[in-house]
């Protein structure tokens, strides 16, 4: 659907739900509040500027691919996208610049994330929705491992995360990432971390300190302001929940119907 305020902005529908935006004439614009989260995490992962590694589960529009591309030229980007005409649909109705280094590859993601080599990326990004619902293998310690694999050492694990009362969903998803890296934060509106409200959240994780002053900052200013949660107060929000693995993966809970109307 065409953005009515921006003349090439477009919004990604997938089964009539809005799933991602993308300015052609500005990539480095974000509108969705997730996104707007991502793009947090990707300007504060490395100095300005410096180009990244970076892979993608979940392909959309591309959208933080084409962020990247526009705000760290000369990055390496590969996006793993499982659903082929979406992948079609996008390069021929959204087309990305040949010149901006990102490869699309047509595989699940966690068979996707298998083919990185060990210690490449900088940032991995999991934003894989089937039916509004992220699928069971891609919440476990098990592809968490697999993940931390493919990143640097001091690279970052990001995902966006959707859940509504009781959270018990999200909570679990934290104590997952707190047993495979060393420092996890959140990034969530107020109303959905007090389980007013379905939404989504983003997590950060990484085995090096996280420059929790700065995203802190970013967060609240944003035009969607957000909390940051981390060390003892995201403790306490988790309650005591248990790491996922895959033999007890499920998946994330699908979304009411009113929060697309």
């Amino acid at each position: 659907m065409p953005d009515r305020d921006r003349p090439r902005g477009w919004t990604l529908l997938l089964d009539g739900k809005p799933q991602s935006h993308v300015d052609l004439d500005d990539p480095a614009y974000l509108d969705f509040e997730y996104q707007r989260r991502f793009g947090h995490l990707a300007d504060l992962v490395a100095p300005p500027g410096r180009p990244l590694h970076a892979v993608h589960l979940g392909g959309g529009a591309f959208t933080l691919a084409r962020y990247i591309a526009a705000t760290r030229p000369r990055s390496t980007q590969q996006i793993v996208e499982i659903d082929a005409p979406l992948v079609q649909f996008v390069r021929s109705a959204l087309p990305l610049d040949p010149g901006d280094r990102i490869r699309v590859r047509g595989a699940d993601a966690r068979a996707g994330l298998a083919k990185v080599p060990d210690g490449w990326a900088d940032l991995i990004v999991a934003d894989v929705f089937s039916g509004a619902r992220t699928p069971a293998h891609l919440t476990s310690v098990e592809f968490l491992a697999e993940v931390r694999r493919a990143l640097r050492p001091d690279g970052w694990y990001a995902a966006n995360l959707a859940d509504g009362p009781p959270l018990a969903h999200l909570k679990a998803q934290i104590a997952t990432a707190r047993a495979v890296f060393a420092e996890v934060c959140l990034t969530a509106d107020p109303a959905l971390l007090r389980g007013r409200r379905f939404g989504n959240a983003v997590l950060l994780a990484a085995d090096r300190d996280l420059p929790l002053a700065d995203l802190t900052r970013r967060a609240a200013g944003d035009p969607h302001p957000a909390r940051v949660e981390h060390g003892r107060a995201l403790a306490d929000f988790t309650g005591g929940a248990a790491p996922v693995t895959d033999a007890t993966a499920a998946p994330s809970p699908a979304p009411p119907p009113a929060v697309f109307t």
